[in-house]
C-alpha cells in the first residue's frame, strides 16, 4: 500500500519527526559509547554534549512538525512558504552532511532520511499553496 499523501504535511512532518529522533537516539548513544569505550577525552563530558545535541535536534524537528500541522489546519499559504523554506535548509544540511558522512551508515542513513522527507514535505506545502486554500486534488489534462 502506497503512502498517497495529498496536503497532509503534518502527517509527513510526524513521519518525519519520529525517523529522525529514533535515528539521531541511535547515532548519540553509539557515537558516546564508541567515545568512551576508546577512552577518547571526557566521557561524561561527550555524554552531556551528545544529549544536549540531541534535545536541540528534537526540539527543532518538533518545531517542524508543528508547522507541518499549522499549515495544513489553516491551509496557510505564509506558513506553507515558511515550512518549503525550513525544508530547504534541512535539505541542504542533509546533502552537506551525506558527503561529509560517507564513512558512518547511521550518518548517511540519517542524511538520506532528512533529504527524502524534507522534499516530500516541501512538495506537500507547495501543493497546499497551490490550491489556494481550497483542496489538493489532480489535474487532469484533456487533450
Amino acid at each position: 500500500m502506497a503512502l498517497k499523501l495529498k496536503y497532509e504535511t503534518g502527517i509527513a512532518a510526524t513521519i518525519q519527526f519520529i525517523a529522525l529522533t529514533i535515528l539521531d537516539f541511535i547515532s548519540g548513544v553509539s557515537t558516546s559509547v564508541t567515545q568512551c569505550v576508546n577512552g577518547s577525552g571526557s566521557c561524561a563530558g561527550d555524554v552531556a554534549l551528545a544529549i544536549f545535541y540531541f534535545i536541540v535536534i528534537t526540539v527543532l524537528f518538533g518545531i517542524l512538525w508543528l508547522a507541518g500541522f499549522a499549515a495544513q489546519d489553516r491551509r496557510s499559504r505564509r506558513i506553507a512558504q515558511a515550512l518549503i523554506l525550513a525544508e530547504g535548509f534541512v535539505f541542504l544540511v542533509g546533502l552537506y552532511d551525506f558527503t561529509k558522512h560517507r564513512h558512518s551508515l547511521i550518518g548517511s542513513l540519517i542524511s538520506l532520511v532528512e533529504i527524502i522527507t524534507s522534499v516530500w514535505i516541501a512538495w506537500l506545502a507547495l501543493r497546499l499553496i497551490l490550491a489556494r486554500g481550497g483542496r489538493v486534488r489532480r489535474h487532469h489534462l484533456h487533450h
